[in-house]
């Protein structure tokens, strides 16, 4: 007897979960690198987004020397599609292993714009005392980007497919 199996392809979006502040567990997108280029001191943004009950959360971390700094102030996230999400920042910060955390809100209409649209650049600021050996401080751009260098072959993707993973969160 044989048998044949029939493999159709198939598109799986692995599904984690973020700790917010208080502890609250929400389900949550993978954690991307993007790549930031004037951050020096790594040249990493990490970034993630979560469904919560009303909209949703995002949570940026970057590497940092000491506890005192952090990610604050406004954050802009630019989306392909040339629009601009706005997030106010609300002091829910937080320092685990050498990294700065920050969360922000989002609306439900901004949570749409996410679903429909890939995030392309989120601009921040670490916030801190600045000196000779320290990380650095002020505005730095991340870029949705997997590595510095794109490939010869264009149909490969050499970024996070943010859109697709937010409209998983909902499935």
């Amino acid at each position: 007897m044989c048998y044949f199996m029939l493999f159709a392809p198939l598109i799986v979006v692995a599904q984690e979960t973020m700790i917010a502040p208080g502890g609250k567990i929400y389900t949550a997108s993978s954690n991307w690198d993007f790549i930031c280029r004037n951050y020096t001191y790594t040249g990493i943004l990490k970034a993630q987004i979560a469904k919560t009950e009303k909209a949703g959360l995002l949570r940026l971390s970057v590497k940092v020397t000491k506890e005192e700094f952090y990610i604050g102030g406004t954050v802009y996230l630019f989306l392909e599609d040339n629009s601009v999400i706005t997030c106010t920042d609300k002091g829910a910060r937080e320092f685990i292993d050498q990294y700065a955390i920050s969360f922000y809100q989002f609306s439900g209409v901004e949570m749409q714009q996410l679903k429909g649209s890939p995030i392309k650049n989120i601009r921040f600021s670490v916030k801190g005392k600045e000196t000779s050996f320290d990380s650095a401080t002020g505005y730095f751009t991340a870029t949705n980007k997997k590595s510095y260098f794109d490939s010869y072959d264009k149909t490969l993707r050499n970024s996070h497919e943010t859109e697709i993973e937010i409209r998983s969160l909902y499935k």
